[in-house]
């Protein structure tokens, strides 16, 4: 027996607990998706493109899909909770490489789920007289410590509400078409002639802005630790789940643009609402509901991802060890979750929506270049392949690389 008082031995550490099945893993890919996506940035989209919103979201579709491609072989090859830190670590042994990739991605991620944090406060705001920092700080507050309740829990109450806000954006285009059946005769009008430079160009520096609202996928491989068969599982959830959004998005801009004036469109705070109530006659009040509880959904799991990035960061030595210790009862890194949580508050306070959507699309964007570089290296040193993985022609992560310099750099080409 063991003395009184004398430390427990034997006692296995805490691990992650894998409890992630695919329709959960394409729940939560969607959520953090979605909920970062057209209920906040339809109008901003519209904003800059005008009716050519809904082809922006297509453009930066396609950027995505060759990135998910490189993503798809990776998390097989290396199937850990650090990801692109992993990733680039395998690809090029230099540590400061590996740590600019976390700290980039960890500061993508607070950025971004400061921006839904914002999108959530406008959307708050029209139903609550409260000021917006208050909103702010109680609902960052609230999805720190629904992050911090347990892997299993978390994707579950997420996938509950990814399962509201998917049916929000479904009612909306189904009363736009209802409301009038020939806009899907319009379709046409929101691609421009090949020959309007004015145009393409508003669409390439607005797929900028649109590239925020898929992200997503990529953090995925964040939590492939928790995922069950994660070989089979992981592509196929990053696969559907761009598919599933982009057919959304495509729609749910389409309708705005064709049926709503593009002023009163981009200006508005709550724009989803705004259409619902144009479309319907009804008080908006229930698919605010849903708008609320979308981006509350990307705001939980951002900080998912975030502090998974941590945890797996200092797992493998690249951060203090301190940040990968798990609570014994929910089995999830507190100590990231807390520096996570306190980050997004600071930068949802101080800065515009806009401007965090934008930032995080070039960090997310550098971030790629880095991976599809990655798997070009991997590749071309002939690494050998786990048997059963997803494996992406070399051309996948050429065509990534050069799509996401191409946007990256849209922005600054357009200035000189």
């Amino acid at each position: 027996m063991q003395a009184k008082g004398a430390p427990l031995q034997n006692t296995p550490p805490a691990v992650l607990r894998r409890a992630i099945t695919l329709p959960l893993l394409i729940f939560y890919g969607l959520g953090v998706t979605i909920g970062a996506g057209i209920y906040v940035l339809v109008g901003a989209t519209a904003a800059q493109a005008g009716i050519y919103a809904p082809a922006s979201f297509l453009v930066a579709a396609v950027v995505m899909l060759f990135s998910a491609g490189s993503f798809s072989e990776l998390s097989g090859r290396f199937p850990q909770s650090a990801g692109e830190a992993a990733y680039v670590e395998a690809a090029f042994k230099t540590p400061s490489l590996t740590i600019l990739t976390g700290a980039l991605l960890l500061l993508a991620g607070t950025v971004s789920a400061a921006a839904i944090t914002v999108g959530c406060a406008g959307y708050i705001a029209t139903l609550l007289p409260l000021p917006l920092w208050m909103i702010i700080v109680l609902s960052v507050a609230i999805s720190g410590v629904v992050a911090a309740w347990g892997i299993l829990e978390s994707v579950r109450f997420a996938a509950v509400l990814t399962l509201v806000e998917v049916l929000g954006l479904v009612i909306v285009v189904t009363a736009g078409i209802w409301h009038q059946p020939t806009i899907i005769l319009a379709l046409p009008s929101v691609f421009p002639d090949p020959s309007d430079t004015a145009a393409l160009g508003a669409i390439a520096l607005t797929s900028l802005v649109a590239f925020f609202a898929f992200i997503g996928f990529d953090g995925m491989v964040n939590i492939i630790e928790e995922t069950e068969n994660p070989a089979r599982n992981m592509p196929l959830g990053i696969f559907i789940t761009l598919m599933i959004s982009t057919l959304l998005y495509f729609s749910v801009a389409a309708v705005a643009v064709l049926l709503l004036p593009l002023e009163e469109l981009s200006t508005s705070t709550a724009p989803i609402s705004l259409l619902f109530e144009r479309l319907t006659g009804v008080s908006p009040f229930a698919i605010t509901l849903i708008a609320i509880a979308a981006a509350f959904n990307g705001i939980v799991i951002q900080t998912i991802l975030s502090s998974r990035i941590i945890y797996g960061m200092a797992k493998v030595g690249r951060l203090p060890k301190g940040l990968a210790l798990l609570n014994t009862r929910t089995r999830t890194p507190l100590i990231a979750t807390v520096l996570v949580t306190a980050s997004t508050l600071m930068f949802a306070l101080f800065f515009p929506i806009g401007i965090l959507a934008e930032r995080t699309s070039q960090l997310v964007l550098v971030v790629f270049i880095l991976i599809n570089l990655s798997l070009l290296r991997i590749k071309w040193r002939g690494d050998p392949a786990p048997d059963g993985i997803f494996i992406a022609p070399v051309v996948v992560p050429i065509v990534g690389l050069i799509t996401c310099i191409a946007m990256l750099a849209g922005p600054f080409i357009a200035i000189l």
